[in-house]
C-alpha cells in the first residue's frame, strides 16, 4: 500500500567528494531495498523511503503523475548545485499491462547519491523539518558483501519448444495481415542458493554493460540498452532500439555480423516499425522531431543491434509535460509491442501465455520539474522472492521470422542477468 504522503517535503542537496563507484555506496545487500540508475559511472543511487505512491489499471501513469507534482508543489529546497537529478528526486516502475497486478510504483528516497560531469553531490530529503547543514557526510556501507551463490535455471511460462510453437501461431498471424510486428517475450526463473547481494549483481551488469542503464528500483533489476524517453528542459531524447543479431566473440566475424544486421530487410523492417511508432506517439506534443534516415549498429558485449537516437522539442502546449507523462504517451512502443499496438497487444495476451509484470515497461527517475529519465525495463529480472527472480527476454517477430532463430536470440539477451547472478 502507499504510505501517506507527507504535507511538506523538504529536500536539501550539497556537493560532496568524488565517492568512486556509486553502486559500492548501496548500504543493503537486499535487491528489493536498492534504488539505482546509473550509466558509465553516473546517475544516481538512492536508499531508505520517505515516501511510496502505489497505483494500478489504466491510469497508473497518470495517478502516479499528479501524486508526485502534489508532493512537490509545497515542497521546501535547498539546492546548491542544480544540476539534473538534484533536488527532490522520486525513482519508479510500472507495469507493462494495465491488467497486471503489478501496477506501478514511486519511490522516494530519503538520501541519494548523484554523479553527472564530475560533480558529485547528496540529497537528503525529510518531512517536516530542514535536513542537517553543510556537515553532511556520505554514508558508509553498514552491510559486508555476501557470499557468491549458486543458481539453478528453469523454465518459466513455456519451455522453449512451446515457445517457438507460439512464435509460430504469431509469424501465422502476421503472415494473414492483422498485424505488422509482434513483439514475443519468455521468462526464465532463478533459483539460488542463498539471497544474491545488490551490490555485485549491479556492479557486474553496470561493470559488463557500461553503454546501459543499470537500475533498481522496487526489486526490478537490470541493464537496459533502450532510454525510451530523458526530458531536459524542454528537450526529448529517445533511443530506439529494433533488430538484433548475436555476437560470436570474434572482432572480424563480428564486423560481417554488424554489416549484415545493417542490410536486413527483417530487421530494417521491424527497426522501422519501431521508429514509426515513436514518431507517431509523439507528435501530438511535439513542435519538431529529429531522426535520422538510417539506423546504427549499438554494439554490445553479447549482441548487435540496429539503433535510432530521436530527438524532439515539446511545443508550448505541452512545456509542463512531464517525463512520465510522456513516458507513458510513448509505451508501449513497437519496439516491446509490436505495430498496429492495440492489435499487437491481443496477440500479445493470447500466445505469450505469461504477465509480463514490470518487464518491457518504464523504469527511471524524475526531478520535481518534471525532467527525468525512463528506460525500458529490458534485459531484466524482477525479484520475487529472497532466492527466487524472474528473468525476461523478448524478440521482435515479422513475417520472415525463424522460430529457432528468435529462441536463439532470446537465450542471448538473458545472458546479461544470467551472468550477473552466477
Amino acid at each position: 500500500m502507499s504510505l501517506p504522503l507527507p504535507s511538506t517535503l523538504v529536500a536539501r542537496t550539497v556537493e560532496v567528494r568524488d565517492v568512486g563507484d556509486l553502486l559500492a555506496l548501496l548500504p543493503s545487500a537486499d535487491l528489493r531495498d536498492a534504488l539505482t540508475w546509473v550509466r558509465r559511472g553516473d546517475g544516481l543511487v538512492a536508499f531508505g523511503e520517505v515516501a511510496r505512491i502505489e497505483t494500478t489499471g489504466a491510469d497508473r501513469f497518470a495517478d502516479a503523475d499528479a501524486a508526485w507534482a502534489e508532493l512537490v508543489r509545497g515542497a521546501v529546497v535547498r539546492d546548491a548545485v542544480e544540476l539534473p537529478g538534484t533536488g527532490p528526486v522520486c525513482f519508479g516502475s510500472f507495469a507493462f499491462s494495465q491488467h497486471s497486478r503489478d501496477g506501478g510504483v514511486l519511490v522516494v528516497p530519503e538520501v541519494v547519491i548523484g554523479r553527472r560531469d564530475g560533480v558529485t553531490w547528496m540529497t537528503t530529503m525529510s518531512t517536516g523539518s530542514l535536513p542537517p547543514g553543510p556537515a553532511l557526510a556520505v554514508p558508509e556501507r553498514t552491510e559486508e558483501l555476501r557470499p557468491r551463490t549458486t543458481v539453478r535455471f528453469r523454465d518459466g511460462a513455456l519451455d522453449p519448444e512451446a515457445w517457438q510453437g507460439s512464435v509460430r501461431a504469431v509469424i501465422e498471424v502476421i503472415r494473414s495481415g492483422a498485424v505488422g510486428k509482434v513483439v514475443m517475450a519468455r521468462d526464465v526463473v532463478a533459483e539460488l542458493d542463498s539471497e544474491p547481494d545488490a551490490r555485485r549483481v549491479l556492479g557486474t551488469l553496470a561493470t559488463g554493460y557500461p553503454s546501459c542503464w543499470t537500475f533498481a528500483v522496487d526489486g526490478m533489476i537490470g541493464a537496459t540498452p533502450e532510454l525510451l524517453v530523458r526530458r531536459e528542459r524542454g528537450l526529448l531524447s529517445s533511443r530506439v532500439l529494433a533488430g538484433t543479431i548475436q555476437r560470436t566473440g570474434d572482432d572480424a566475424r563480428d564486423l560481417a555480423r554488424a554489416g549484415a544486421l545493417a542490410r536486413s530487410s527483417k530487421d530494417l523492417e521491424e527497426h522501422e516499425f519501431a521508429v514509426d511508432s515513436l514518431t507517431e506517439s509523439l507528435r501530438p506534443f511535439v513542435a519538431s522531431t529529429s531522426a535520422p534516415e538510417t539506423p546504427s549498429v549499438l554494439h554490445l558485449p553479447n549482441v548487435m543491434h540496429l539503433a535510432t537516437d530521436v530527438t524532439a522539442v515539446l511545443d508550448p502546449e505541452h512545456a509542463d509535460m512531464s517525463s512520465l507523462a510522456v513516458a507513458a504517451a510513448l509505451h508501449p512502443t513497437a519496439a516491446v509491442c509490436g505495430t498496429p499496438t492495440l492489435p499487437a497487444a491481443e496477440v500479445i495476451a493470447e500466445h505469450e501465455r505469461m504477465d509480463r509484470g514490470r518487464y518491457a515497461a518504464p523504469v527511471g527517475w524524475m526531478g520535481a520539474d518534471g525532467d527525468g529519465e525512463w528506460g525500458i525495463a529490458l534485459r531484466s529480472a524482477a525479484v520475487v522472492a529472497p532466492t527466487t527472480l524472474r528473468l525476461f527476454a523478448g524478440c521482435g517477430i515479422v513475417a520472415a521470422s525463424d522460430p529457432a532463430a528468435e529462441l536463439a536470440e532470446s537465450e542471448a539477451k538473458l545472458e546479461p542477468m544470467r551472468t550477473a547472478l552466477s
